[in-house]
């Protein structure tokens, strides 16, 4: 009795570390592959924030596509996530005009784009992750390097997110819409939701990572 009892111990065990073995493989593989996040636009959300005197405007914008090509092996991204400038939307229509027209110059930089480069990432249970991802963010005509932070989960090939950042758009040359005492920040504050689908390209092997 008691050699049955420390057999199915021993089973129990040797379940348990195969298991482990198992799911620690499973996370290596993941980790180390290379994909293609495509964004939905139907399932994205940009908000901008910018405070003021009196209140905090509240708006947004629409994408118009996106798409994330990562390596984490080497940390290289590439693709590109495009907004559209024209779509900025606050509710008030003469304040969106003046934003349009006069901040953004929608007519004349009709596109916001954001072009990946690099990125950083922490993968922890459950496929809940944090990333930064640092690239060009092409606004009114000018290329700045922004970072943006990132967390989310990634289940299969479908990955939901949400990310913030901030874009000093007075110091990038733009328009300050302040009038008189009515003052508004010289930043604003941006905040994304989106849910994309993920092709997956390619996995590292062990080999070449030496």
């Amino acid at each position: 009795m008691e050699r049955r009892v420390i057999n199915v111990i021993r089973s129990c065990v040797f379940a348990y570390l195969l298991t482990t073995a198992v799911l620690v493989h499973a996370a290596a593989s993941a980790e180390l592959r290379a994909g293609t996040l495509e964004l939905d636009p139907s399932k994205t959300l940009i908000e901008f924030r910018l405070p003021g005197t009196l209140h905090t405007t509240h708006g947004t914008f629409k994408l118009e596509r996106g798409t994330i090509i990562g390596d984490p092996a080497t940390g290289k991204a590439g693709g590109s996530i495009v907004v559209d400038a024209r779509s900025g939307n606050t509710g008030i229509g003469a304040r969106d005009n003046e934003m349009r027209d006069s901040v953004l110059e929608a007519q004349r930089y009709p596109e916001i784009t954001f072009d990946p480069q690099h990125f950083t990432y922490e993968l922890k249970r459950g496929g809940q992750f944090q990333a930064t991802m640092q690239g060009v963010l092409t606004l009114h005509g000018g290329r700045h390097d922004v970072a943006v932070t990132a967390q989310g989960q990634l289940v299969g090939d479908n990955l939901t997110a949400t990310a913030n950042f901030s874009v000093p758009y007075v110091e990038w040359g733009m328009k300050d819409p302040s009038v008189l005492v009515l003052t508004v920040a010289k930043q604003v504050d941006i905040d994304i939701a989106t849910t994309g689908h993920v092709v997956w390209t390619r996995q590292v092997s062990r080999s070449s990572e030496k």
